[in-house]
């Protein structure tokens, strides 16, 4: 039984790219699915694909992303912030920069799951899931 989801997405993702993986397949929700879809929009995966009909909630399935020449992985670092035991909540004007802007914070707002950069646009807070850079 997981207790965390998103810190077992995040872990998931993690190992893979540490074994050098191409894919890696995750059990699915729609938080899930709104994590991956940013880590697509903000260019750390290469692809991504959803599979419901595959088991009672379905699959998704990653395709990662490595420098071409050197094989690095592009995500260096995916670090949960909001924990079960200890949520953290951030108004607008203090959620976090991420490397002085160069990665990115994923935010869980009322107007959905976003990026630090787009929740400031619209000037809503929420709760810090993690740190992707």
């Amino acid at each position: 039984m997981v207790t965390d989801p998103i810190a077992d997405f995040l872990t998931r993702v993690r190992n893979a790219m540490l074994a050098g993986h191409k894919v890696v397949e995750i059990p699915s929700s729609s938080m899930k699915v709104n994590l991956t879809k940013i880590l697509f929009e903000q260019g750390y995966i290469t692809n991504y694909k959803v599979e419901s009909d595959k088991g009672p909630q379905g699959n998704i399935k990653i395709a990662l992303k490595y420098n071409r020449l050197t094989q690095e992985p592009a995500i260096r670092s995916l670090e949960r912030v909001s924990k079960p035991g200890l949520r953290k909540y951030r108004a607008s004007s203090d959620i976090p920069r991420v490397i002085n802007g160069l990665g990115i914070a994923i935010v869980s707002t009322s107007k959905g799951v976003m990026t630090d950069k787009q929740a400031r646009k619209e000037n809503v807070g929420g709760e810090v899931l993690c740190y992707v850079y």
